[in-house]
């Protein structure tokens, strides 16, 4: 059994560096958060798996702090970025709370690892998309929060949140705003991403936008409101499978 576990784990991540790391993806990302990250900036790549946006920030010419819990991507982010003295990689979950937790894995499917079982319930239920994938490991893994990675590493110009349904777990210890973020968002739990934006909006005033799936492009020319943002993920998100909330907040 452990064997075959090690080699589904070893098929997930070279088909995780397909998708992610495909020839001309890197150009697309670039063009999206060129806006969001200005050069000589910080950046909190949440969620970093094998360092696709890592990349992508740092040609945009920002530090990174990129977080990565798990054994097999956080072995392929120190490969490919380990030696850049601009990033910075933290073996670490993002959570509410400092501590220990059990990270739910499924050895073919590295991309979706979670600290929440209740997210894997509401994407079996509501998404269909998940179907075939079955989290059949646990990890321990140490837990800090957003608020504690400031204070070791300073205010980043923009965090990027893609940890699978804790989302709004790792907002609710963030204590002041940041000038972007973005968190991402399934059919099927977009309750989470209800209470991502209630987080974000108590902080201060937010304009927002959307991307969909793996895409890189807007949903729209204008930045919206958070009334028109809730309207639209109340009406279904246009039926998308999955994507991305872009926040852009206003600091000190």
């Amino acid at each position: 059994m452990k064997r075959q576990a090690n080699l589904q784990q070893q098929w997930g991540l070279l088909k995780s560096l397909w998708i992610y790391r495909r020839p001309g993806r890197l150009s697309g990302l670039m063009s999206l958060y060129r806006p969001l990250v200005p050069q000589g900036g910080l950046v909190f790549d949440i969620g970093a798996h094998l360092g696709d946006r890592t990349r992508a920030f740092r040609r945009l010419g920002a530090r990174v702090v990129a977080v990565e819990p798990q054994h097999g991507p956080l072995s392929w982010l120190r490969r490919l970025h380990g030696r850049d003295s601009g990033v910075t990689i933290e073996a670490l979950a993002i959570g509410r709370r400092p501590g220990q937790a059990d990270l739910a894995v499924s050895p073919g499917h590295p991309s979706v690892a979670t600290l929440s079982a209740d997210w894997i319930d509401e994407v079996q239920a509501g998404h269909g998309g998940f179907d075939h994938v079955r989290w059949s490991e646990r990890v321990g893994v140490e837990v800090t929060t957003l608020d504690a990675l400031i204070e070791r590493h300073g205010r980043p110009d923009f965090i990027k949140l893609d940890i699978e349904g804790h989302e709004a777990e790792a907002l609710a210890a963030l204590s002041r705003p940041v000038a972007g973020l973005s968190f991402e968002f399934v059919r099927g739990a977009l309750d989470r991403a209800f209470a991502c934006l209630d987080r974000i909006d108590s902080l201060g005033p937010a304009v927002y936008n959307a991307v969909a799936g793996e895409q890189r492009v807007w949903r729209w020319p204008e930045w919206q409101s958070s009334a028109t943002l809730r309207a639209w993920l109340a009406a279904g998100a246009d039926g998308l499978a999955s994507g991305d909330i872009y926040a852009r907040m206003e600091t000190e």
